[in-house]
């Protein structure tokens, strides 16, 4: 029997089975089966990276992650691939203006470091990663506003000189808090407020009020430093007062034991020699009373005018 199609008895023509086709034609159909097979394959293959999760999708649910680096492979066409980075990602806040409790608008520029901590929890609660992006500003937004809120403006400025200090951990942490809270698989390593300014149509008056306060808190230190000043001044005018009167009482009761040592002397020496008693007090009335310019006349028998002339007897 040749290899044409057979016709049966009703005239109709029979489709032989595809063994029984021709070699060359088995062969080719062999080979693009093969062919489609290994591109179908090949297709499904895919390779988790080492900054990266790979989440393996069926029909939209979540069936596996893929956290270790190397070469997978997928169903075909009832499942799909989905990247996940495990690397930091920056968020870079837009301008938000926010009022202090001093009752100032303050115009406050900061940025996020943020990261995939459990790609399971990120896609079952927050679905994708910009999602997660988005639920962690407004977290953000939301802490940043309540801390800043309970800061007078002059405390805000403060921080900034010294860095922030606690601040931004503060922030950091009541941003975690609330992440975790609710299981959305994303952490802040870190927040940093890079700018807070005032708004322009009041940042003079501000300026210009603090430039006010100031200066009345310096003329109050000048005031009390005066204040001070005197109040030690006077401390030390009594003591000085005090010393002098406590000096001037010593020196008038070593004047009046000397005065009276000497007049002990005096008294002795006037009693061992009258005349020479007589003679010293006659100087000592000389020296109080008659100076380079005095004329005195004296009669001859004048004390004064004997001791003149010679007769000291």
């Amino acid at each position: 029997m040749s290899d044409e199609n057979v016709v049966n008895f009703n005239g109709n023509q029979e489709q032989r089975p595809w063994w029984k086709e021709p070699v060359w034609l088995r062969t080719l159909v062999i080979l693009g089966v093969l062919i489609a097979g290994i591109v179908v394959v090949i297709a499904n293959l895919f390779v988790v990276e080492q900054d990266e999760y790979k989440v393996v999708r069926q029909f939209g649910e979540v069936v596996r992650i893929e956290e270790d680096p190397g070469l997978n492979i997928k169903v075909p066409f009832v499942q799909s691939v989905e990247a996940v980075p495990r690397h930091q990602l920056n968020y870079d806040a837009p301008t938000t203006e926010i009022n202090t409790r001093d009752k100032k608008r303050v115009l406050v520029d900061n940025y996020v470091v943020w990261y995939v901590s459990n790609p399971a929890l990120m896609i079952a609660n927050a679905r994708s990663v910009e999602n997660s992006e988005s639920i962690m500003a407004n977290f953000m937004n939301s802490v940043l506003r309540s801390e800043l809120g309970q800061m007078d403006y002059d405390e805000i400025i403060n921080e900034e000189e010294s860095s922030r200090g606690d601040f931004n951990e503060n922030l950091q942490t009541a941003v975690n808090e609330l992440l975790d809270e609710n299981d959305y698989g994303v952490s802040v390593a870190d927040i940093r407020v890079k700018r807070t300014d005032l708004p322009e149509d009041n940042e003079r008056a501000v300026y210009d009020r603090m430039v006010s306060e100031r200066e009345a808190t310096a003329q109050d230190y000048l005031s009390e430093g005066e204040a001070e000043a005197n109040r030690i001044r006077a401390n030390a005018d009594q003591e000085a007062q005090e010393l002098l009167a406590e000096a001037e009482a010593d020196a008038e009761e070593i004047r009046a034991e000397g005065e009276a040592d000497a007049a002990e002397v005096y008294n002795d020496s006037f009693g061992q020699d009258p005349e020479f008693a007589q003679l010293y007090q006659t100087l000592q009335t000389y020296e109080t009373t008659i100076d380079d310019e005095t004329v005195i006349v004296l009669p001859a028998d004048a004390p004064y005018a004997r001791i003149l002339m010679g007769y000291l007897d």
